[in-house]
């Protein structure tokens, strides 16, 4: 993980999970994901959020206001599983985004925060913009 020089000397994060192409929409304009958790009794519970990459560790890091009284902290805490889509649609209709499912950690310390190591990325409309195309891979 770490930094490298791009063409036209650019810094951009290095990474072990995610393409380029996905790293730069995620670095993009994006700031709100959907996270998805799942209840006690198994039920799904999808909340949008803000998150980050953290590209020391190549996590999605979820923070937000009184993070622990979250019903995903929550359940992140019992769990350790999350799953998370960042999309967005380009006009007339390019639907594009990335979803990552895998272990998740809830932290209290230094500050509470919710992270997402990715086991599993799915693209579309990011590497190839032709609809229905997806890039789907488990992450070592």
């Amino acid at each position: 993980m770490g930094r490298a020089q791009r063409p036209g000397g650019r810094s951009a994060p290095v990474s072990e999970v995610f393409t380029d192409a996905e790293l730069e929409y995620l670095h993009g304009d994006r700031r709100l994901g959907r996270i998805a958790t799942v209840g006690p009794d198994g039920t799904p519970h999808v909340v949008p959020t803000g998150w980050t990459h953290n590209s020391d560790l190549d996590t999605l890091d979820f923070e937000g206001m009184d993070l622990p009284s979250t019903k995903k902290f929550r359940d992140v805490a019992r769990t350790g599983r999350a799953a998370v889509v960042i999309d967005d649609v380009l006009p007339p209709w390019q639907p594009r985004g990335v979803e990552v499912r895998g272990r998740a950690e809830a932290l209290t310390e230094p500050s509470a925060l919710i992270r997402l190591y990715p086991e599993r990325v799915v693209s579309w409309g990011i590497e190839d913009s032709r609809m229905g195309v997806r890039h789907a891979r488990t992450v070592p």
